[in-house]
Order: structure tokens, then C-alpha cells, then sequence
């Protein structure tokens, strides 16, 4: 059996979650979406864990798909089975229930960047370049490079990259808010398990719920937001508990309006 390429450690209140090829720069084919949407099942399972971090083995964080993967495909099945499957996969990752660190140990381009983008806060590495290649190779981003990006980067930076071709140093990118910290060449995943203890050490209720919030503020995942955050609140009352006792008493619900 071939040796999982997406791969999960679980230390105390914190998963990493690792993307395992590294011969290949840590490029992703359809398979190794399937097995990164997994991950986010398992690791948002995992009831003990308030924190995720996400970072490429070896000297790679992540180079984004793999052309060879998608190259091939007629444009139904690229636009199908290639980009939107994709693009669900990291939407998937971006709306985990506990936030999520990149830590970018390697160069963000293309798909990287969008992987990059789909955490709450991302430390890179100095060394790492940043931006988005894709119309230099005659196409377009298809994992949310014009979307995510842009909600949380701001359409300028997105413009410089993809528009004019800009590859970013791991400062620039941390002046224009794409990256929020920058360490030494070799430290970004220890950095991340620092940053990931602060954020274990607040509330893990009051955590999760305000990502959520901020979500809906940025205009991302509005509708599952809400509704988690309003079946959170309904799941808390007294005429729940109420009306699930009459459905299984087979009787009349007599709410109260009970809050607690």
C-alpha cells in the first residue's frame, strides 16, 4: 500500500496536517486532494484539537497542482473534475472549525499560494517567494486565486501578481498583508507550534465561533456560517430540548421560550 502523501501528527491540542511529496515538490493530483479532504474530516473529528497547522515536507511547501495531472484533460473535465473538485477541497480546508496556521517553508506559487491562503494565518519562511504564475502559462487561478485571495488580500496585490506577473519576497508579501510573519529560512513550522500555543490558550468556544463571525464579516461562507452559528445557539435552548422530547413522546411541544 502506497505511503499517504497527505499526513496527520496529533500533538496535545494541535494537528499538523503535512503535504507528503516531496519529489515532486509537493505538487497535488486528484488523488491527493481526495486524501487532503480526509484529513479535514479527521482532524475536525478530532474533538481535543483547537489548533491546525499546514506545511509541505522538505524544502517545499507546496508547488500548487501538478501539470502533468491536469495537462491532458479536455477542457469539461479540467473545468470539473480538476478545478472545481479542487476548489472544494480547499474550501474545505479554509472552513475547518478550528483555525488553521500555513507554515509556508517554501515558495507560494500558483496553487501553493492559494493552499497558503486558505488559513487564518500564514509565517513564511524568508527565503519563500510569493505569487501567481498562472497567466504565464496561458491560464487562469482555479483554487480560489482570484476569489479567497482577494477577499483577504485586497484586489491590488492579487492585480500585481497575476495581472503583472509579480513574485513577491516573503517581506513584500508581509507589507501587503498576505503574510503575517516572517522567520528565518528553517523555522516556520516551529514558529507555527508557537503560534498555535497562543492560540490554544484562549477559549476554544469563543475561537472557533469568532472565525466563523469573521467569515461572515468577509463575505466568505456566509450561509454555513450563519446557520452553524444559529444551530449552536438553538442546540443551547431549553425549547429543543423540549420539542425533541415531544417528537420522541409523541406528543405536543410546549415551548416556553427558554434560552438556557
Amino acid at each position: 500500500m502506497a505511503e499517504p502523501r497527505i499526513r496527520i501528527s496529533v500533538e496535545g491540542v494541535v494537528a499538523t496536517i503535512t503535504v507528503a511529496r516531496p519529489e515532486k515538490a509537493n505538487a497535488f493530483d486528484i488523488d491527493m486532494l481526495k486524501e487532503l479532504s480526509a484529513a479535514c474530516d479527521d482532524v475536525e473529528a478530532n474533538a481535543g484539537v483547537r489548533v491546525a497547522i499546514l506545511t509541505g515536507e522538505g524544502k517545499a511547501f507546496s508547488a500548487g497542482g501538478d501539470i502533468r495531472a491536469w495537462a491532458g484533460m479536455e477542457a469539461n473535465e479540467f473545468g470539473h473534475a480538476w478545478v472545481r473538485f479542487g476548489h472544494r477541497v480547499f474550501e474545505r480546508l479554509a472552513t475547518l472549525r478550528m483555525p488553521l496556521i500555513a507554515a509556508v517553508n517554501g515558495h507560494a506559487l500558483g496553487g501553493g499560494l492559494e493552499l497558503a491562503a486558505a488559513a487564518d494565518i500564514r509565517i513564511a519562511e524568508r527565503h519563500v517567494k510569493i505569487g501567481l504564475p498562472e497567466a504565464g502559462l496561458g491560464m487562469v487561478p482555479g483554487w480560489s486565486g482570484t476569489q479567497r485571495l482577494v477577499k483577504r488580500f485586497g484586489a491590488q496585490a492579487v492585480r500585481r501578481m497575476l495581472i503583472g506577473g509579480e513574485v513577491l519576497t516573503a517581506d513584500e508579501a508581509q507589507t501587503l498583508g498576505i503574510v503575517d510573519q516572517v522567520v528565518e529560512t528553517g523555522t516556520a513550522v516551529e514558529a507555527a507550534k508557537t503560534y498555535a500555543a497562543r492560540i490554544a490558550a484562549r477559549g476554544p468556544a469563543a475561537t472557533e465561533v469568532s472565525k466563523l463571525m469573521i467569515a461572515v464579516a468577509n463575505g466568505e461562507d456566509n450561509g454555513a456560517a450563519v446557520e452553524a452559528l444559529g444551530s449552536i445557539l438553538v442546540a443551547k435552548t431549553g425549547d429543543l430540548k423540549e420539542g425533541v422530547a415531544a417528537f420522541t413522546g409523541k406528543r405536543p411541544a410546549e415551548f416556553k421560550g427558554d434560552w438556557s
